[in-house]
């Protein structure tokens, strides 16, 4: 034993699974980022975004933040900040103990505290949809790993998928998606907040989906260029050795750190009643909590211990040696005499794959190519140096403000996200002041244009731009308008100028399109401001803060899901007709949102931000805002009304909000 690979290396394999802040208590989250931290392992931030305040070193050296964080369908507070502040970012494809479905925070649970790291609103329900909107293909996904990479460099990209059968396919694809590690996730896995049957009938086991991913990997030649981790319900030594050798390099743990912090498993996540303070977020519940970083690294000691125990006694020195090694697994022989044992065959998991065309390790030894070399970003940054070294220093008023101008294409893809984070870099949270650096573009912009781009940098595009425009803004501007070379139209409104999910999980900033643009604008904004002339269906889907004013053209199903925010529709329709009103009541989702007619306020609003549009566009569309139609989510409205109330009376408005929460 004295041999084997020691503890300390081997407690850097682990980390502990994505529970949300909102999910847990944030005693119980930060209990177990500091025990991980402690162990120079890993624990996942979840999907709820993250307190920056955690980002900070405590004064005996402890760290309380989250190494992985979780870039999962609602975006919750995903801004460049939050993934400039770990050393892993997971995308997260599905539970293990739901795939296929979304996620509710219902509104009792989003207690200010929440609400602030969501960036959303106090009292107002949460929908994480079932898929993220912007993967409907492998390609897709790719250019999300290609985005996250761009927005911390020094990150690895992970891809969290569910053990269910066809895995190892998927697999394959994020291998050629490049990212640097798949998480294989077990159906056992999840908090008691999971639907019962979920748990009984979605998924599969660890076991199943390790192999299978293992298997396809080794077959494609995939396997030597990207790490396999895996989770759902490990809690032995020996529950690491064998996804060890069925392929895993990497484990992670949740439910049993949870029972060490001292979770009696009542399976009633959901309602907010834990009666020890770990899954609520109840203030009287919480103090009941007791668990101590102390507990959670005498336990992950105790596993690695074993694990060095099982290691010496197969022959193995290191982890190294022993990931893929499925010969040294064989079936148990002492259950034959139980019919239903009898007729298990485990062949096929126990089968050891080779690729026919080449040879590789069964674990990852090669690094993926992200393509960060040779871009537009990089000779944006180089040209930007002097600001940004002034940004460091505090002093980015002496360099700037900056203005640069390049030619673009659509082989460019994520201008402005390498850019943003260099930015984040220099500045933290706050970015640049407002003006500091314009970078103005001539061409058609590739996929992710302006993705993850904080405040202080305006990019302003004079041609047209693919998907994903804005993706994740986190206060900096985006300004598209057609080409001063392009052909005159009767209506430039009309023209499609940018394509699907723009501004998807924006958090801050503003986007101003002068032309018509795809499907899905805006879905899961929640505080950026943004204007269009004209859009596709689905629009503002999701949508939780901010502020989206449409000129144009209204697609069918508007506001589905939208909880929060304000939109502005053109109450003709768009079309300029006698019918158009009627037609646009027609695209609207009425499920959680009313129409209303706009108030003094929203008219004087809406006419700065309409010049500020024919200002910043050139464009010459001329809309009364008096006559405009606004699309206000009653929830987001009820409490706007209770904020308005305790305000008038000199109350605490957050007490007031939840007072009123859950006295319905």
């Amino acid at each position: 034993v004295d041999e084997v690979e020691p503890v300390a290396d081997i407690v850097k394999r682990f980390s502990t699974g994505a529970m949300s802040y909102g999910s847990i208590s944030a005693e119980a989250h930060e209990t177990l980022a500091i025990a991980m931290n402690r162990l120079h392992g890993m624990s996942n931030s979840g999907e709820g975004g993250e307190d920056p305040k955690r980002f900070e070193v405590e004064p005996n050296g402890d760290s309380r933040r989250s190494a992985i964080k979780q870039v999962a369908s609602g975006r919750f507070g995903v801004t460049s900040h939050y993934l400039n502040n770990c050393t892993d970012i997971q995308i997260k494809m599905a539970q293990g103990a739901k795939p296929g479905e979304g996620g509710q925070l219902p509104p009792n649970k989003v207690y200010p505290w929440i609400a602030k790291v969501r960036i959303t609103t106090p009292g107002v329900g949460l929908i994480s949809p079932p898929p993220h909107h912007d993967i409907y293909s492998i390609e897709d996904l790719a250019q999300l790993i290609h985005d996250l990479k761009c927005a911390n460099p020094d990150a690895r990209i992970h891809v969290k998928l569910v053990a269910e059968q066809g895995i190892g396919a998927v697999a394959a694809g994020v291998s050629k998606a490049h990212a640097d590690v798949v998480l294989v996730s077990g159906h056992d896995g999840g908090t008691g907040a999971s639907p019962l049957t979920s748990l009984k009938h979605a998924g599969g086991p660890w076991e199943l989906g390790l192999a299978e991913t293992q298997q396809t990997l080794m077959l494609n030649g995939l396997r030597d260029r990207i790490r396999v981790q895996c989770d759902g319900q490990l809690k032995t030594g020996r529950d690491v050795m064998v996804a060890m050798l069925l392929g895993a390099e990497e484990y992670g743990f949740a439910t049993a750190p949870l029972v060490v912090e001292g979770c009696v498993m009542m399976r009633v996540c959901h309602l907010d009643t834990c009666p020890v303070g770990i899954a609520t977020q109840n203030p009287e519940l919480r103090k009941k909590y007791t668990g101590r970083a102390e507990h959670v690294v005498n336990f992950f000691t105790f596993i690695a211990e074993e694990i060095r125990e099982y290691l010496a006694e197969l022959g193995f020195r290191s982890i190294d040696e022993a990931v893929g090694r499925v010969d040294c697994l064989r079936p148990r022989s002492d259950l034959k005499d139980l019919p239903r044992a009898a007729k298990l065959n485990l062949d096929r998991i126990l089968h050891v794959a080779e690729s026919p065309w080449m040879e590789q390790d069964p674990r990852c030894t090669k690094s993926q190519e992200h393509g960060l070399e040779g871009t537009l970003d990089q000779q944006i940054i180089a040209d930007s140096s002097a600001l940004l070294m002034a940004a460091r220093r505090g002093a980015a008023g002496s360099a700037g403000p900056l203005k640069l101008s390049y030619p673009i294409s659509n082989v460019d893809r994520s201008v402005g996200t390498r850019l943003g984070h260099e930015v984040t870099r220099a500045t933290g949270a706050k970015g640049l002041a407002d003006g500091s650096l314009t970078v103005d573009l001539t061409g058609s912009a590739g996929n992710s244009f302006g993705a993850f781009v904080p405040s202080g940098v305006e990019l302003v595009l004079e041609g047209d731009a693919n998907d994903f425009v804005g993706k994740g803004l986190s206060g900096g501007r985006i300004v598209v308008k057609p080409s001063r070379s392009a052909p005159p139209t009767a209506d430039a409104a009309t023209d499609t100028i940018a394509g699907n999910v723009i501004g998807f999980g924006a958090t801050s900033g503003e986007i101003f399109i002068r032309g018509t643009v795809g499907e899905r604008f805006c879905v899961r904004n929640s505080g950026a401001t943004a204007v269009v002339e004209g859009i596709g269906n689905h629009g503002c889907e999701y949508m939780t803060g901010g502020r989206v004013v449409v000129l144009g053209p209204v697609g069918r199903n508007f506001g589905a899901g939208m909880s929060g925010g304000i939109a502005f529709l053109r109450a003709d329709g768009g079309n300029g007709t006698a019918d158009g009103a009627d037609a646009l009541a027609a695209r609207i989702n009425p499920e959680l949102v009313d129409l209303q007619t706009p108030d003094a306020d929203d008219v004087e609003w809406l006419t700065g931000v309409i010049a500020r549009h024919r200002e910043l566009t050139g464009s010459t569309i001329d809309v009364d805002p008096a006559a405009m139609v606004k699309v206000m989510p009653r929830d987001y409205a009820r409490v706007l009304d209770v904020v308005a109330r305790a305000e008038a009376d000199n109350l605490d408005v957050n007490e007031a909000i939840m007072e009123a929460v859950n006295n319905g």
